[in-house]
């Protein structure tokens, strides 16, 4: 199917083009150029979108998320960490695979309501197979979100047995996932060991050797907390980026998680290894973890892409709002407000994004999908315009959406999800979370609330 759209501004990446329009065959963007030139070689059977008063965008891509954690929004809002994961430790458990796919859908819908196409979803509650791996893919092919599956090895001994596997479970389970959903368009397998206190040596070392076996990226929680850093040099005389040196996994498809307790020299080898850093700037400001310090990424050659984590660490599932963030925590902690510009954090929500994901997305481009969000360029928020790329990253907010087109096709226009109904999601996650609450406050009345070990 031939496809033309033709919006008011579209930004490819470079620069903001008036009077430009996208040639799709398929799903997949085969031209980009000036409208008049699109307009000749039209073919009687071109399926035209005119998105007059828009601007149209690369989609968004949310490189982190736990998407069940959605459902523990407001349970453990406000409380130490430790404190935190004892809610996710005692509910997540619990879901059966159905649950876990509405919960899914749950995240997935708000995520496209806010510009999102492409997330990579990392994902741990497996209880020994794939069957909820595939409940939550199957969540995103229900709203219509493309997603890079980032199946978590785990077999930290203190996790939930739900989580945990053994090295040789976690890699036939991974086999036989990727086997599943080679050469999907929409699906990506990727190997994802949970951290360095929750993957053994031998594990991460598997993760490592499942990317280069598959050539795909793997991601990995790194110096998120300074407890886990702390607890490494301890043990190990060293930091988490240098425990990965050590173990000799560092390369080119490794993209950390946070990357928030890390030194410079730490900093300079993931920049030597080519690995990239996947900067959640809400929830560690929500989680009380500290600041990712992206600039002196980004001076090092780091690649920096941005991901919302979770509906309960976030709590928003809005890269535009991380987008902002970003920005302003570079700026404040340099002192100077032009220590990073809008275009670079543009760059980390789409196209370094789509680096990080192993996708052909992020772009607008040819051969890559037609993934778009456009904006009206006539809301508030995008007023006045005097520079509009700007005022995307530090002022635009998700009221001033209008489409949202994954593969060409709106999974969101008119102010509505296209493919779910929101009032049946609102209705699966109250019967799903049903007397969390109270379950919840006789928990704290049974026993104090956990501690975070020494610093």
């Amino acid at each position: 199917m031939r496809q033309l759209f033709f919006p008011e501004l579209l930004w490819d990446g470079s620069d903001l083009r008036a009077g430009w329009g996208i040639l799709v065959n398929d799903g997949i963007i085969s031209a980009v150029a000036p409208q008049d030139m699109l307009v000749t070689a039209m073919e009687s059977s071109d399926q035209v979108r005119v998105l007059d008063g828009r601007i149209l965008l690369p989609g968004l891509i949310n490189a982190h998320s736990h998407s069940f954690q959605s459902l523990l929004r407001g349970l453990g809002d406000d409380l130490e960490f430790f404190t935190w994961k004892q809610a996710l430790y005692h509910f997540v458990p619990q879901l059966t695979a159905e649950e876990l796919h509405e919960a899914a859908i749950f995240a997935f819908a708000e995520m496209a309501r806010n510009g999102t196409t492409t997330v990579c979803e990392f994902f741990y509650v497996h209880h020994g197979d794939n069957e909820r791996c595939e409940a939550v893919i199957a969540a995103a092919e229900r709203v219509g979100i493309r997603i890079v599956l980032a199946r978590t090895l785990m077999d930290w001994e203190v996790a939930p047995s739900a989580f945990r596997e053994t090295v040789e479970q976690a890699t036939a389970n991974m086999r036989a996932l990727v086997k599943r959903y080679q050469g999907h368009p929409s699906v990506l397998i990727i190997p994802a060991p949970h951290s360095p206190h929750g993957a053994s040596a031998a594990m991460i070392r598997a993760g490592a050797a499942l990317a280069a076996e598959f050539d795909r990226p793997w991601h990995m929680h790194v110096a998120e907390a300074q407890y886990e850093v702390n607890a490494l040099r301890q043990r190990e005389g060293c930091g988490s980026v240098g425990w990965l040196e050590r173990l000799g996994v560092l390369d080119e498809r490794l993209h950390i998680v946070h990357g928030v307790w890390v030194t410079d020299e730490e900093i300079a080898m993931l920049s030597d290894h080519g690995c990239g850093l996947i900067h959640c700037p809400s929830a560690n400001l929500f989680l009380g973890d500290g600041i990712a310090p992206v600039q002196r990424y980004l001076a090092s050659g780091v690649p920096v892409c941005l991901g919302c984590d979770s509906g309960s660490a976030n709590n928003r599932l809005s890269i535009f709002d991380d987008m902002r963030l970003a920005a302003l925590l570079v700026k404040g902690m340099a002192l100077n407000a032009s220590a990073i510009e809008a275009k670079t954090v543009l760059s980390m929500a789409t196209e370094i994004g789509g680096r990080a994901a192993g996708m052909p997305v992020g772009r607008i481009a040819p051969g890559y999908r037609a993934d778009f969000v456009t904006l009206a360029l006539d809301d508030l928020s995008l007023q006045p315009r005097h520079n509009l790329l700007k005022n995307l990253v530090y002022s635009a907010t998700s009221r001033a959406i209008c489409e949202v087109f994954v593969d060409g096709l709106p999974i969101f226009e008119n102010g509505c999800l296209t493919r779910v109904s929101e009032q049946s999601i609102v209705q699966a996650v109250a019967r799903i979370t049903d007397g969390w609450s109270e379950r919840w406050r006789e928990l704290h009345q049974e026993a104090p609330p956990a501690k975070r070990p020494a610093e």
